[in-house]
C-alpha cells in the first residue's frame, strides 16, 4: 500500500543459498549476467558429463547389492601379483549390507536424484541473475556427494555385515535407481556434448583395486611400438600403473608402472627397463616410450625431450595379440586381478598407440599439442574407444588448453 504500481522479479535461489545476497546480486550489469550465463552453461556441462559417468558406478553398486542380498561366496583368485602380494579383489567375498549401510546408500542416491534436478532446471534457462557464488555452491554439493558415493562403496566392502532381511530398503534404492536412469536417459536426448571425441581425460581420484578404463580394441601382434600419454600426478610412493597389457598365459605382456619408491618401469614379458621419468609433481606431462624388437632397443622421452634409452628389452619377442588393455590398473590375470597398492593414482589423456617406432620430431609434435599432431593407428584416443568402471570419472582435458 502507497507504493503505487509495483512488479515482482523471482530469483531462483538453491535450498542453501543466501537469498538476501542473490536478491543484491540480482542487480548486476548485462554483461556481467551474460558472463554469468555462459559460466553456468559450462558448469552444467561438466556436471552432465560427472553424472553420465556415475551410470556405471551406480550399475555396479547395484550389482554388489545384488550379490550380498543372495550371500553369495565366489572362487578365491588363484593368482598372485607380480610382487608376491595376494589379490583383495571385490567380489572375493560377498557380503550383505547392513540395514544402516543400505539406508545411508539410499540416501546418497536420493541426493543424487535432487542434484540431477537441479541440473535439469539450470540447463533450461536462457539468463540468470546468479553469480559465480551459485556456482561454486554446486561445484561444492557435488564434490560433497561424489564422496559420499565413494564412502558407500567402502562401507560394503569393509563394513562387518550380518544378514537381516532388508527387502524394503533395497526396494526403495532400486527404485531411486530407475527414476535416476530414466532421467538421466531424458537429459542425454535433450543436451548434445559439442566436444570434440578426443578432448577428455580420465580421473582416478582414489587408490582402488575397482576403479579402471578399458579399451575396448585388443592390440595385434606387433615388433616396434610407440606408446604415448599426458599423464598428471603426486601420489605417492609411488602413482601406480597407467596401463597393462595381459594376453593369455602373460599378465605382463606390456605394462607401465611405478610402484612403491621405485623409478618408474616398462615391462616386456616381464622383461623390465627404468625409465628415467620425473613427473610425480602434479602437473601435466607428457611422456613417450618407443621400442622395437630388433635387439630390444627402447627410448623414453618427457615433454617431448628424449630423456633416456637402452636396449636388450625382450629382445626379438613380438608383442602378442589377443590380450586386454586397461588403463589405471596392474593386472595379474587376464582383465583383472587388480592390487590397489599398485593401482594408478592421478589423471591420464590422450593415449595413443603405434606399431612403429615414431620420429623426435613427431613425438615433439604430440607434446607441444601441434594441431598436425598424429593420433594412434593402432589405438586412437577418443570416448568411443574407452570404457570406465568403479567411480572413475571423465572431465575436459586441460592440458593442450594452457599450452594453446
Amino acid at each position: 500500500q502507497g507504493l503505487g504500481q509495483t512488479r515482482f522479479v523471482c530469483t531462483s535461489v538453491p535450498l542453501d543459498g543466501d537469498v538476501c545476497a542473490a536478491s543484491a546480486l540480482g542487480t548486476g550489469s548485462a554483461e556481467e549476467l551474460k558472463g554469468t550465463v555462459l559460466q553456468l552453461r559450462e558448469t552444467v556441462l561438466q556436471q552432465k558429463e560427472t553424472i553420465m559417468n556415475q551410470k556405471e558406478t551406480i550399475r555396479e553398486l547395484t550389482a554388489k547389492l545384488g550379490r550380498c542380498e543372495s550371500q553369495s561366496v565366489l572362487e578365491p583368485g588363484e593368482a598372485k601379483g607380480r610382487k608376491g602380494f595376494a589379490k583383495n579383489t571385490m567380489g572375493d567375498l560377498s557380503r550383505p549390507p547392513a540395514a544402516e549401510t543400505l539406508s545411508q546408500l539410499g540416501q546418497t542416491l536420493q541426493s543424487l536424484k535432487n542434484r540431477l534436478e537441479n541440473l535439469e532446471q539450470f540447463s533450461r534457462m536462457n539468463s540468470s541473475s546468479q553469480t559465480n557464488n551459485l556456482k561454486d555452491i554446486l561445484q561444492n554439493k557435488i564434490d560433497d556427494l561424489e564422496k559420499q558415493v565413494l564412502s558407500r562403496v567402502n562401507s560394503l566392502e569393509e563394513g562387518k555385515l550380518s544378514p537381516r532381511n532388508e527387502s524394503e530398503e533395497r526396494g526403495k534404492i532400486e527404485s531411486t535407481l530407475t527414476s535416476l536412469h530414466q532421467r538421466i536417459s531424458d537429459l542425454e536426448k535433450g543436451q548434445k556434448d559439442n566436444r570434440p571425441p578426443d578432448r577428455f581425460q580420465l580421473t582416478f581420484p582414489l587408490r582402488t583395486n575397482y576403479m579402471y578404463a578399458k579399451v575396448k580394441k585388443s592390440l595385434p601382434e606387433m615388433y616396434a611400438f610407440s606408446i604415448c600419454m599426458w599423464i598428471k600426478s603426486n601420489a605417492s610412493p609411488g602413482m601406480g600403473t597407467p596401463f597393462s597389457y595381459a594376453v593369455p598365459g602373460q599378465a605382463n605382456e606390456l605394462v607401465l608402472i611405478e610402484w612403491g619408491n621405485n623409478p618408474m618401469e616398462i615391462l616386456i614379458n616381464d622383461k623390465v627397463a627404468k625409465l628415467p621419468f620425473v613427473i610425480n609433481d602434479g602437473k601435466w606431462h607428457h611422456i613417450c616410450v618407443t621400442w622395437t624388437t630388433r635387439d630390444g632397443v627402447w627410448e623414453a622421452y618427457q615433454d617431448g625431450t628424449q630423456t633416456g634409452n637402452g636396449e636388450n628389452l625382450a629382445p626379438y619377442h613380438p608383442i602378442k595379440p589377443q590380450g586386454v588393455l586397461v588403463l589405471g590398473q596392474e593386472q595379474d590375470t587376464l582383465g583383472g586381478g587388480f592390487d590397489a597398492t599398485q593401482a594408478f593414482v592421478g589423471e591420464l589423456a590422450h593415449f595413443n598407440v603405434w606399431d612403429r617406432k615414431l620420429s623426435p620430431g613427431e613425438v615433439y609434435g604430440l607434446a607441444t599439442c601441434s594441431s598436425k599432431a598424429l593420433t594412434g593407428n593402432v589405438i586412437a584416443w577418443a570416448e568411443s574407444n574407452i570404457d570406465i568402471y568403479g567411480g572413475a570419472t571423465k572431465w575436459t582435458f586441460e592440458a593442450c588448453r594452457q599450452l594453446n
